[in-house]
């Protein structure tokens, strides 16, 4: 991220903060950002305010341990979260869209970590029942299980293709392929789904007819 968006970021962060009365404008304003030269950017503001909500659910270890962080490598997805690390991830495109947005995406995440917090160690669906739960006691009731948000994609284009000899299946990839691959169908029809070297791609000049995923 570069320092515009990441100072932008930590003023966002601060702000929100002081919004919703989670930290005294006092302490708030005492946070300095880091600039730390790897991908994810933790938040020291948003970490507050997740370990606020979470205290007020009940889950005091989880709070103790929750950390924040922004991915600026993030292309389509408005967060992810990772009980294992405590972590919640978000992607900073979400400041250009709204203050709202940063925090239902904070606790849309959160609940994800309140919910396997809550089970310990048995297995629960990602979007089930638990996390519903969770996501009504962290004050996004109606909260769906995929965002809608409008993200600006990048179109990459597809410059390498690679033909089946048997079925003649063409398969498109935006980088060169350095690993053999074969065709799958060929192998499941021809060799019980095992690789063999007569159904291996070839790198071909002009795609074919039919395109492989």
């Amino acid at each position: 991220m570069s320092p515009a968006p990441r100072q932008l970021a930590f003023n966002f962060g601060r702000d929100l903060l002081r919004q919703i009365n989670l930290l005294p404008r006092r302490a708030a304003a005492a946070v300095k950002p880091r600039r730390k030269a790897t991908s994810l950017r933790r938040d020291p503001i948003l970490e507050e305010v997740a370990r606020m909500l979470v205290k007020r659910v009940g889950c005091h270890r989880l709070a103790k341990e929750v950390c924040v962080s922004w991915n600026p490598r993030m292309r389509t997805t408005a967060g992810v979260a990772c009980y294992r690390t405590r972590q919640v991830v978000l992607n900073p495109k979400l400041i250009e869209i709204s203050a709202g947005e940063v925090q239902r995406t904070l606790r849309h995440e959160l609940a994800h970590l309140v919910a396997q917090a809550r089970a310990g160690r048995r297995r629960i669906a990602a979007h089930g029942r638990e996390w519903l739960e969770a996501c009504a006691d962290l004050g996004i009731p109606d909260e769906k299980r995929c965002h809608e948000l409008p993200f600006k994609t990048r179109r990459l284009t597809r410059r390498h293709y690679y033909q089946c000899p048997g079925c003649e299946t063409v398969m498109a990839r935006v980088r060169r392929v350095k690993s053999r691959i074969a065709c799958i169908k060929c192998c499941r029809k021809h060799n019980g789904g095992k690789y063999h070297e007569r159904f291996r791609f070839r790198e071909i000049a002009e795609p074919g007819d039919r395109i492989a995923a």
